[in-house]
């Protein structure tokens, strides 16, 4: 029905000349509340005549009585009128202990499994009444996944920003090399050469087997055998488990609570390059009082 409606010819300042009439019953008094000219108003109450296809307002002795049909409808344009104030042109400060809706984060697998425990946390004792969907992404698929799963904020390693988004620097990450000591079996340090003899595990988003690590041992003479690369990191750390393989993952990955293995964390042998972890969201809710929350709370969350 709202396509039926030539909207292009209704001008929906009349709705109001028709609250002020009905409220006033007087042309001239309606005229000075609305601050226009009482040719104007009655300029209007002739469109909105021809517009509901209704006198509206019959003159009787210095009053501009409603019509049946002006009782009518009253209630329905004064309803419409009060909900376009409030709802609409009236702007509340959000305020997370009422918030009762959903905090849409993406994350890259890394930012997940590092965060995503003390993110809930946070957002639950701020919004006790929110729900929290944590959304997988990764460099390839955030900007689609932003309007998909429509995403409030987006946690991750992302080099090239997109030109719709807009990002907060968190902090920089750095790798190390995490691998069963006694698997290993190691005469003394873990040296360039001898990391290069050691069967490789890799954490790869798009399950490459080759990074800039081969480039650097081949500057070197050296290679390595990559046997097993996996996206998740759990898959990567259970492999390492009484294995002779060595993996080189972010330094907050080893570090992770919870975990009885028992792995043991290297320096590498080989430089390897830091990397940028950051906040995103597209540009239209730059200015959103959720989403500045929602940043806000990552930024003291994951960079404090």
């Amino acid at each position: 029905m709202l396509d039926d409606i030539a909207w292009r010819n209704i001008d929906l300042n009349l709705l109001v000349t028709f609250s002020y009439l009905y409220r006033y019953r007087s042309v001239s008094i309606a005229a000075e509340k609305n601050f226009v000219s009482q040719s104007a108003m009655s300029h209007s109450l002739s469109r909105l005549r021809v517009l509901l296809d209704d006198p509206l307002f019959i003159r009787k002795g210095y009053k501009m009585e409603p019509t049946e049909h002006a009782h009518h409808i009253a209630p329905t344009l004064h309803q419409l009128l009060n909900s376009i104030a409030k709802d609409l042109l009236t702007k509340t400060d959000f305020d997370p202990s009422q918030y009762s809706g959903v905090c849409r984060i993406g994350l890259t697998d890394y930012a997940e499994f590092i965060f995503a425990p003390a993110l809930y946390d946070e957002i639950m004792t701020h919004a006790p009444e929110a729900q929290i969907s944590f959304i997988n992404v990764n460099r390839s698929n955030y900007v689609s996944l932003v309007e998909q799963e429509k995403l409030d904020i987006v946690i991750g390693s992302m080099p090239v920003l997109d030109d719709d988004f807009e990002s907060q620097y968190l902090y920089t990450e750095k790798h190390v090399c995490l691998a069963d000591k006694q698997a290993l079996k190691l005469d003394g340090a873990l040296t360039l050469e001898a990391f290069s003899e050691i069967e490789q595990a890799l954490v790869s988003p798009d399950g490459s087997l080759a990074t800039q690590v081969d480039k650097k041992l081949a500057e070197h003479g050296l290679s390595r055998r990559v046997t097993v690369a996996s996206r998740n990191f759990l898959t990567i750390r259970s492999l390492l488990k009484a294995r002779r393989l060595i993996a080189i993952v972010p330094e907050k990955m080893a570090q992770s609570d919870g975990f009885d293995d028992q792995l043991t964390i290297f320096n590498p042998p080989v430089s390897v390059a830091d990397f940028d972890i950051a906040v995103l969201w597209h540009n239209s809710r730059s200015s959103e009082d959720k989403n500045i929350w929602l940043r806000t709370l990552v930024e003291r969350v994951v960079a404090g």
